[in-house]
């Protein structure tokens, strides 16, 4: 269990991703570049049995921005996607309508 003040140190905002490719060095990740307000992140997420670069780029997404950075097989991840996973697969979690990129989620 977590203390809501703890949940609340968590920093959820809406990013757009703008770039997104396949690691060089591993199947199951993508590098995205997510654009969160005025800044730019990478993120390295293990999302690629799941969807392809292309049907992410322009797509909105919830993501953890303040995570501490990590080399994630060679490459800085400066956040985290979030995502739903269930025996049919994973969907990644976004706003219902497009909304500006950086808002904050609550």
């Amino acid at each position: 269990m977590v203390t809501i003040e703890e949940f609340k140190k968590l920093e959820l905002r809406v990013g757009t991703i703008r770039e997104a490719r396949m690691h060089p060095n591993a199947d199951r990740l993508l590098i995205l570049s997510v654009e969160i307000g005025p800044a730019r992140k990478q993120i390295v997420a293990g999302v690629a049995r799941h969807y392809t670069p292309d049907r992410l780029v322009g797509r909105q997404v919830v993501v953890v921005d303040n995570l501490a950075p990590a080399q994630l097989r060679g490459e800085l991840s400066e956040g985290m996607l979030l995502a739903a996973q269930d025996g049919e697969g994973l969907a990644l979690i976004g706003p219902e309508k497009p909304v500006a990129s950086g808002a904050v989620v609550r």
